[in-house]
């Protein structure tokens, strides 16, 4: 008898366990910080964890296959391109690049969108409506076209295309931390600030600003995610970061010409595009339902 209730009772943690395990990876987004935290470490440590140099070639190993096949070796256990780079060293120091690029134009763009958005929806009136105007046309105008005319004058560079990533990243921020400032600036404790003599450039930083930084951190973490993904687009339409320096986007182009016989070097950049585009787009909505109380889920 007591031997079937140790069986019954250890039947019973296997559910309970799983049921945990599900119930905590439902409140806490634990994939997605694992691969944002896979892409930190390989960005920041990238030449230490690389096993070859990402920019040189070797004809003698062109086109070799991953590990796990006949002809594969451990040397390049991801494979190598069609001029002999290793694959997995290029992603590596690829996840640098995107890191450096989508960082730098998301912080350039965060501060000139929630400025302008703070002025917009603060001072209203002319002001305003000249700031949403410039967001309505800039949200027009065909951003890959634009882009590739820039490219075609000024040329290619990392600095370019930080650049034109920056003008993509301001304008979310502007429309929805101007609706944020219109429902803070009606509250109480703004109307008193203004009542005892404060200053406007003090009632923006003191009192608006610390009510848009939830706002603030949400549209950035999706907006790196599309960052992300808009510099891969750029680069594989041959606009983005020029060869070879070791960018995703150039890396999944660099395949097309393959993709019947060495499908591995478009595959693992398209890959590593796809999962940390969708865990920034995961710990964004999970970041949006911790903040905003009216979309916070019952655990």
């Amino acid at each position: 008898m007591a031997i079937s209730e140790a069986r019954a009772g250890s039947f019973d943690l296997k559910p309970r366990g799983v049921i945990l395990a599900f119930r905590f990876m439902r409140n806490w987004p634990v994939i997605p910080l694992v691969v944002l935290s896979i892409l930190v470490i390989a960005a920041v440590f990238a030449p230490m964890i690389a096993p070859h140099d990402p920019i040189k070639d070797s004809l003698r190993d062109s086109l070799s296959p991953p590990v796990w096949y006949a002809e594969g070796t451990s040397k390049h256990l991801l494979g190598s391109d069609d001029v002999g780079r290793d694959l997995l060293s290029r992603i590596i120091f690829g996840a640098r690049v995107s890191l450096i690029v989508a960082g730098v134009a998301v912080v350039t763009g965060l501060l000139a969108g929630v400025t302008l958005g703070i002025v917009s929806g603060y001072y209203g009136g002319l002001l305003d409506e000249l700031i949403m105007r410039m967001v309505d046309i800039w949200l027009a105008m065909p951003f890959i076209l634009f882009a590739l005319v820039v490219i075609i004058i000024v040329g290619q560079s990392m600095g370019i295309v930080i650049g034109l990533m920056a003008l993509l990243a301001w304008s979310a921020f502007v429309r929805n931390i101007r609706a944020e400032v219109l429902v803070l600036k009606q509250m109480e404790y703004v109307a008193g600030a203004r009542v005892a003599g404060a200053s406007d450039f003090r009632i923006m930083t003191r009192h608006l600003l610390p009510g848009v930084v939830n706002t603030a951190i949400v549209i950035t973490t999706l907006r790196v995610g599309q960052l992300i993904l808009a510099e891969a687009s750029l680069s594989f339409l041959g606009a983005g970061i020029p060869d070879p320096t070791p960018a995703w986007g150039v890396m999944v182009a660099a395949g097309r010409d393959f993709l019947a016989t060495a499908w591995w070097i478009s595959f693992f950049p398209g890959l590593a595009i796809f999962l940390v585009v969708m865990s920034l787009n995961f710990l964004g909505d999970w970041m949006r339902d911790k903040f905003d109380p009216r979309l916070r889920q019952s655990a």
